[in-house]
């Protein structure tokens, strides 16, 4: 199994970059992870954010491999403990499909891109930079790996 982040953004500050790609390497072996960064919709004066947010939308969706299980981050999706998370990544792992996991544009997901989406899933209900929610999952998805293998990472 294989997992996909795709995310609109680009250009992650050089700390989270760092973070985002420690974590990839530690996760090479049990689930690896592609990053796949989009460019933003055009926003400002003469542009419509829904317009933006839109086409943020059809780039997420024309970037996902077909028969890929679909987690969106959404703020109004289920939260996961880490336990949570290790026994979904489980669940995931004996279903058999690649994973892609998507991050929205400032203004969050277009309705077609939720409605496309296997599960939504929120990191809680602090709002955080979006370029931090890739290194928080990369995170997350480490330690949930770590648990499944009986590793002692997580220490709860």
């Amino acid at each position: 199994m294989r997992a996909r982040l795709i995310a609109i953004g680009e250009r992650m500050p050089s700390w989270v970059a760092e973070g985002f790609a420690e974590y990839r390497k530690r996760l090479s072996h049990d689930l690896p992870l592609e990053l796949i960064e989009l460019k933003p919709g055009a926003r400002g004066k003469s542009r419509d954010d829904a317009r933006a947010m839109h086409d943020e939308g059809a780039s997420i969706l024309a970037a996902l491999p077909r028969d890929t299980h679909v987690v969106a981050l959404d703020g109004r999706g289920k939260t996961w403990s880490s336990e949570e998370l290790a026994e979904q990544l489980a669940r995931w792992r004996m279903a058999g499909r690649d994973l892609a996991f998507l991050i929205g544009g400032p203004d969050g997901h277009s309705p077609d891109v939720l409605a496309r989406a296997d599960q939504k899933w929120s990191l809680g209900p602090l709002t955080l930079p979006h370029m931090l929610v890739r290194l928080v999952l990369a995170e997350q998805l480490y330690r949930a790996t770590t648990l499944l293998a009986g590793h002692p990472y997580h220490r709860a």
